[in-house]
This record gives structure tokens, C-alpha cells and sequence, in this order.
């Protein structure tokens, strides 16, 4: 589950992301216009948007998004004991609310039972380095911000690969995992899925030992 935070209180941001990271992928945006930033180049299970930020606040943000068909689940958190600011979230399209000061474990409780409700999957994200991220569920390579959808082939190829680092894999080895028995593919139609993953995730990521087949680094 991909979920987007926007808080500026720093260190409470760096304790959330810590813990929640721990379960979920998480990203982070300091006031709107860095929601919106964000929102160009990623999509998002979940919003837990804070109300006090500088600027536009968090139930202006939300409005706004709500106005542009925007229905991604969203968690408020707040200070605010004032009940007006539950209602008027509510009203908005907020599916929950937390007021702080909060225990991280009631946080997790939150965006677990709002997951459970929206039938929200948890996918895997693999990290090939600082920069680039692979979800096998979606077949999608996220590298500096941009997404790569894959084919079908290259999704399992590159998944297998990451499966099984800094081990040998042969051509063999791959068509038997990856294809099937009707339908072989030639050793060119492999060294061609080989070369697109390169291209995206660096020629250095997998090495070929010729004649053997290829491995992982």
C-alpha cells in the first residue's frame, strides 16, 4: 500500500515515517504544493494529511482534491480538540481522524481497519537502489519519480532475478520458470528482455557470463 503524508512538524514526520515504513511504502510532502508535486508522478492508497500546515491547510487540501474526483482515502490528524474540525472533515471526505498527541500503534490500527474497509492490497515494492523501486503486482518500475510499466515477461524475468541475488541463472533455468513448454523462447528473444531491463535499471545490475547465463548484483 502506497501512502502519502503531509506534516510539517519534522520531527514528528521523521518518527511516523520510521515506524510506518517498517510496514508500508510511504512518502512524505511538507505542505500542498508538494502533494501535488508528488501526486504528478505517483499514485496513492491513502492521504493522512495534518490540518495545521503552512499554507494551505489540510481540509482546504482535501476539498480541493475531493473537487477534482480525487477519492483517495484520506486519515486527518490534528490538534484541534474542537469537534467542528471532526464534523467538517467528515463532511469533506475524510474516512478517520486522529487527534494528537497519539500513540503510533493507534496510527497503524487506523490505516489498518482503513485498508481492511477500502479492500486496499498491501504490494510489494522492491528497492534496486536509492532511485529505483519495482512492484511485481503491478509490474511498474518507479525510477527517480517516473514510471516504467513492464511486460509481463520482463516483470517475471527481473522478479526472479531479484528473487535469486548474486547467483548463477542460466537461460535454462529462466524458460523453465518463466515460460511455458509450448512455448520456448530462442536464446536472442532472452538477451532482448535482458537488454530492456538494463536500460532501466543499469547495465551494471545484471551481468552476463557467456554461455552460462546471467546473474544478478
Amino acid at each position: 500500500m502506497n501512502i502519502l503524508l503531509m506534516e510539517d512538524d519534522a520531527v514528528l514526520s521523521d518518527i511516523i515515517l520510521d515506524y510506518l515504513r517498517e510496514s508500508w511504502s510511504i512518502d512524505y510532502a511538507y505542505n500542498s504544493q508538494e502533494v501535488y508535486s508528488k501526486l504528478e508522478t505517483n499514485k496513492y492508497d491513502l492521504f493522512i494529511f495534518d490540518i495545521n500546515v503552512s499554507g494551505q491547510n489540510g481540509l482546504d487540501l482535501l476539498k480541493e482534491l475531493r473537487e477534482f474526483n480525487d477519492t483517495t482515502p484520506t486519515i486527518i490528524i490534528t490538534a484541534y480538540t474542537d469537534t467542528k474540525y471532526l464534523k467538517t472533515a467528515f463532511e469533506l471526505g475524510a474516512c478517520d481522524y486522529i487527534k494528537k498527541p497519539f500513540a503510533l500503534e493507534e496510527l497503524s490500527v487506523r490505516i489498518k481497519n482503513t485498508q481492511k474497509i477500502f479492500h486496499i492490497k498491501n504490494e510489494v515494492r522492491i528497492e534496486i537502489d536509492t532511485q529505483i523501486t519495482f512492484c511485481p503486482d503491478k509490474r511498474e518500475i518507479n525510477k527517480n519519480g517516473e514510471i516504467f510499466t513492464l511486460s509481463s515477461k520482463d516483470a517475471k524475468i527481473l522478479e526472479y532475478l531479484l528473487n535469486n541475488p548474486a547467483r548463477l541463472i542460466s537461460t535454462e533455468e529462466l524458460t523453465q520458470n518463466i515460460w511455458d513448454f509450448d512455448n520456448i523462447p530462442s536464446d536472442a528473444t532472452i538477451r532482448s528482455h535482458i537488454r530492456t531491463l538494463r536500460e532501466l535499471i543499469s547495465k551494471d545490475k545484471i551481468k552476463t557470463l557467456r554461455g552460462n547465463g546471467y546473474i544478478y548484483e
